[in-house]
């Protein structure tokens, strides 16, 4: 007796091919083909309405610019020896970047719940960290689009320099910070039961949060109570070090900030992957 799976020799249009019983598992290890496929239908749905999705907040976060550089003085103002524009354009980019990954991987499972056809995402041959990389890869890349849409009109903005200085930097802490986010928007798909939930969560966790991470100003002029509230939200180190990225100055140590972003990225993907496991208001 052998434990081997019976297997055909393989059709003569497709050689290597080795044709096993129907009902037979051939999936030995990472489901590649399914994990891309699922970033696919992601990726082609948030384009589908690319003028919701990736332009609107990039004008939006481009309005931000107008007016807080209009009103807050301009090239007159200089916070952390740079011009108040060059201060506040990565801290924007990082923002609209925050919110569009929160918005994508906060709708999926959530929409499936509510349409009834988180069948979809439930019955595919795909493991639950499988599931959570389609989803958090898609998310980032709607983020990276709109990081990019914003970069490109800033670049061309008068009076704006964001030429990148440390690309590392950019890329981790924007693509770690967009990953982070993710896997909240995910837990938040999980726990909501209608739209309503998900979108409290935004206005009353995401939104006060990205707008009281040193956006718009910087953190050493706060009052030591609201400095110290400040180093406890991640999207400061967030947005910190996405402006260290391309002005070489922060409001706190970079490496520091990359080790707590590392570390609360981590810790907020395995909850992820327990919760998804698990099932919990997924599964019936």
């Amino acid at each position: 007796m052998t434990d081997t799976p019976p297997s055909h020799p393989a059709p003569p249009d497709r050689p290597g091919l080795i044709a096993h019983e129907p009902g037979v598992p051939v999936i030995r290890s990472v489901n590649w083909a399914g994990t891309r496929a699922l970033y696919a239908k992601e990726v082609r749905r948030f384009l589908k309405v690319q003028l919701q999705t990736i332009w609107g907040p990039s004008v939006t976060t481009l309005l931000y610019l107008l007016i807080f550089v209009l009103a807050l003085g301009g090239a007159q103002r200089t916070v952390l020896g740079v011009p108040f524009a060059d201060f506040v354009a990565p801290g924007l980019i990082a923002m609209a970047m925050i919110q569009a990954t929160f918005a994508n991987a906060s709708f999926s499972l959530l929409s499936g719940k509510m349409q009834g056809t988180i069948v979809d995402y439930l019955m595919p041959p795909l493991s639950t960290g499988e599931l959570i990389l389609a989803l958090v890869s898609a998310a980032v890349t709607r983020a990276v689009l709109v990081g990019l849409a914003l970069w490109l009109v800033m670049a061309l903005w008068p009076g704006v320099h964001v030429m990148p200085r440390h690309p590392w930097a950019i890329l981790w802490f924007g693509l770690l910070g967009s990953a982070f986010v993710a896997f909240l928007g995910i837990l938040t798909s999980v726990w909501a039961e209608k739209f309503d939930h998900s979108a409290a969560v935004t206005n009353f966790v995401i939104g006060p949060l990205s707008l009281l991470s040193g956006t718009f100003y910087a953190i050493d002029r706060l009052p030591p109570l609201f400095h110290a509230i400040s180093h406890a939200n991640p999207f400061f180190y967030v947005i910190s070090g996405f402006r260290y990225g391309f002005l070489s100055a922060a409001d706190t140590a970079v490496g520091r900030g990359a080790i707590i972003l590392l570390a609360a990225t981590v810790a907020l993907g395995s909850l992820t992957y327990v919760v998804l496991k698990s099932g919990w208001r997924i599964k019936p």
